[in-house]
């Protein structure tokens, strides 16, 4: 295999991908549709959050000198980031907290719930229950809005404008400091003037001086306290929160949609990646990729009735005569122009079925008046004697050209002359393989099979040729050569699309024209050839 053809091979064909999505469209939908029926149902039990908004508006001017006079007293210009910053803090929280606590307005149990909640999100720094945004010029200029949520309307309302209130205090109490600090200042100075004016031993120019001194500080300081009043920070009210009217969340339907679409990609990508890494036959595009024409799909049967009814009746019962009927009639009508075909079926690997299809078709050609030679050919594993056993135990043997004495497949192709077969039932006879041989090869090698037959063929409408799996034994390809036609039997979901590959390459090497392939054992709700409009009624 060249490089080119490992690389070939690896490739994702989208089409295998659409298949595998079109296969699963079902178990995806289903899946979204859950979660969106269950996200809804969680979205309903929730309790109802309502939200209500209050405005601060932000004016930054130089801070005024407090000592000159000044009627109006503003805290210095706030930088980007500080009052969200601020909001986060101890310094704002906590009042916040304490008025909470006191507002009667807010029921108790909500009451409780949101200081709960505000003192968590405090150590955890992210405030969810009251946030805040702005729209600010490069000036620091602009709007804050304040929203606040609560579970009843008046909490929301409550909470936005005492979230406004603290921030108000906070933004006023920066003014209060630089007032204070002043205050503090001239405090110091009228001390330090009274203890000199008390030491003694001044003049009467010097003690008038610091008697002067005295009450200009005297005055400044009256002067700092009578500005608390008028101090006044940053922020200032915009707008008052009022009362919503109906809750922001939850919102089931909205819920349940985005729910549902989050499902459904999740799921669709879970199906692709299960469709990429199955690489196994599914349906009659995965054939077709391989260039193998789908003859037909065939439908598992229960292990429970082939178990008591054998695979012969079992088949009969579930009504696989519908997809064996599409079989047969895609088989005699690509080798309509041969005398007395010889079609080989076989598989890949054991336990794909291939010795159940060619029992069952071998009844559906019988039961439309056809003659069939089963030849068991797989002379290490032989199973058609076990197959037809439950079916017919009583089978007569009979010679096909008047000679006796050969009863398996090895012997009657060492000697075909002496061939006898087994009357399995009306119309069907089978060459048993007879007891397991290792050198299997040896003997087709040894055996003319070619004129065996030849021999053979004249007595029947069709030889079906139950061989060894390909990949398994080099048996098939031996035999495959003498036949008209070729079956390749796959299981659905389980035969590997590089088996089916390596397999068809084999068979092209050595002239084993293969005609089709079967996808055996699938799903009753396969999508493709499991169930048609007609039902083929078996004789009885």
């Amino acid at each position: 295999m060249t490089s080119a053809d490992r690389t070939g091979e690896n490739e994702i064909d989208l089409s295998v991908l659409w298949r595998g999505l079109r296969r699963r469209l079902p178990w995806i939908l289903g899946t979204a549709l859950l979660l969106a029926l269950i996200t809804f149902l969680w979205s309903r039990s929730q309790p109802p959050v309502y939200e209500s908004t209050a405005s601060l508006i932000a004016a930054n001017s130089p801070v005024q000198d407090t000592t000159l006079g000044t009627a109006l007293v503003k805290a210095p210009p706030l930088p980007e980031g500080a009052v969200a910053q601020a909001l986060q803090s101890t310094q704002v929280i906590t009042p916040l907290l304490r008025s909470i606590r006191g507002m009667q307005a807010i029921p108790q149990e909500e009451r409780e719930r949101l200081v709960t909640a505000l003192s968590q999100e405090l150590r955890a720094q992210r405030l969810q229950t009251v946030t805040i945004s702005s729209r600010l010029d490069v000036t620091g200029n602009g709007i804050y809005t304040l929203r606040a949520r609560a579970r009843t309307p008046e909490a929301a309302q409550q909470l936005a404008n005492l979230a406004a209130t603290a921030l108000l205090s906070w933004d006023r109490s920066r003014a209060l400091d630089n007032l204070r600090r002043a205050q503090a200042g001239f405090q110091a100075q009228l001390a330090q003037v009274d203890q000199q004016l008390g030491a003694g031993g001044l003049s009467a120019v010097e003690r008038q001086t610091l008697i002067a001194r005295r009450a200009n500080i005297q005055g400044n300081l009256t002067q700092v306290q009578l500005l608390e009043d008028s101090v006044a920070g940053v922020l200032s009210t915009l707008a008052s929160a009022v009362e919503p009217l109906a809750p922001v969340a939850p919102k089931p339907l909205r819920t349940a949609a985005l729910a549902g679409l989050v499902g459904l990609l999740l799921a669709t990508g879970v199906v692709l990646l299960l469709t990429i890494f199955d690489r196994t036959v599914r349906s009659e595009e995965d054939l077709l990729a391989l260039g193998l024409s789908p003859l037909a799909v065939i439908p598992r049967l229960r292990q429970r009735d082939i178990l008591f009814s054998g695979i012969v009746r079992a088949a009969r019962q579930a009504g696989l005569y519908e997809a064996i009927g599409f079989l047969r009639v895609n088989v005699s009508s690509a080798l309509s122009g041969k005398v007395h075909p010889v079609v080989m079926i076989t598989s890949t690997a054991p336990g794909e079925g291939k010795s159940s299809l060619t029992a069952t078709l071998a009844d559906g050609l019988a039961s439309s008046g056809q003659r069939v030679l089963i030849i068991d050919a797989d002379l290490r594993r032989g199973t058609q004697a076990t197959v037809w056993q439950k079916f017919n135990e009583q089978g007569q043997w009979h010679s096909l050209n008047g000679g006796a004495g050969a009863r398996t497949t090895r012997e009657a192709l060492l000697a075909p002359h002496n061939a006898e077969v087994l009357q399995v039932e009306q119309n069907v006879d089978m060459l048993p393989a007879g007891p397991g041989l290792q050198d299997s090869l040896g003997v087709f090698n040894q055996a003319d099979i070619g004129a065996a037959l030849s021999l053979w063929r004249q007595q029947y409408d069709m030889v079906l040729i139950d061989s060894a799996p390909l990949l398994a034994l080099a048996d098939s390809l031996v035999v495959g050569s003498h036949a008209d036609a070729v079956l390749l039997v796959v299981e659905h979901g389980r035969t590997n699309v590089q088996s089916v590959r390596v397999a068809l390459r084999h068979a092209e090497r050595s002239g084993v024209p293969v005609l089709g392939g079967v996808i055996n054992k699938a799903a009753v709700n396969a999508e493709e050839g499991s169930a048609y409009a007609y039902s083929y009624q078996p004789r009885t």
